[in-house]
Parts: structure tokens; sequence; C-alpha cells
């Protein structure tokens, strides 16, 4: 199933610092991993997630670090930091309200899409 990029776009950050909230992970491993865990219902590029990385490093809310792989290759990987693991509860709050609430309009938890 295909979903508008507009849905998709909202939630990005929430996404980001959730799958960054189990592990520390490069931002390759980022993109597979959001890909695998959605059934490639969420398909980032490299050019839309290193910018959101790069403004959540300025906000503070992620920080990077370079470590070699085991193909002897430095990467860079991200980690959450406190402010980040707190915008991620923040953020999984409003969608779940927000998740709810289109729920009830639709018909409640379970609708049928007429």
């Amino acid at each position: 199933m295909k979903i508008d990029k507009s849905l998709i776009s909202g939630s990005t950050t929430m996404l980001i610092l959730k799958l960054l909230n189990s592990s520390d992970m490069y931002g390759y491993q980022m993109i597979d991993e959001l890909e695998r865990r959605s059934e490639n219902v969420f398909t980032l590029k490299a050019g839309t997630l290193y910018p959101l990385l790069h403004n959540l490093e300025n906000q503070g809310m992620v920080e990077c670090y370079e470590q070699v792989s085991e193909s002897e290759r430095a990467r860079k990987y991200y980690r959450i930091t406190k402010r980040g693991k707190k915008l991620f509860e923040e953020k999984k709050s409003e969608w779940i309200t927000y998740t709810f609430t289109v729920n009830q309009v639709l018909g409640g938890s379970n609708y049928a899409l007429d």
C-alpha cells in the first residue's frame, strides 16, 4: 500500500527517535531498519534522513560519534540524548492522541474503510 508522503513526513522524527531509543545506529542502518519494521511502507532516502539527523543533532536531541565497523570502515553512529528521549515521549503521546481521535471520527477502533 502506498502512503501519502505528507502523512509520513509528520512522523519521521518520531520514528527515527524510536529507532535510536532502541540502540545506536548509523544512517543507512536506520533506513534499512525502518523499511524492515514497516514492511517497506516507510522508505527514507539518505537525502531526507541526513538533514533530519543534522537538525536533531543541532537541537541536542541526538549526538554522533565515529566507530570502526566490522568492515574496518569508520562510520558515524547516532545515539539519542536525554532531551531526545523526552522529545520522543512527547511525539509518541501526540501520535497516540492523534490516531485515537482520527479512529473515533472514522467510526471507532473497528472502523471499515468505506
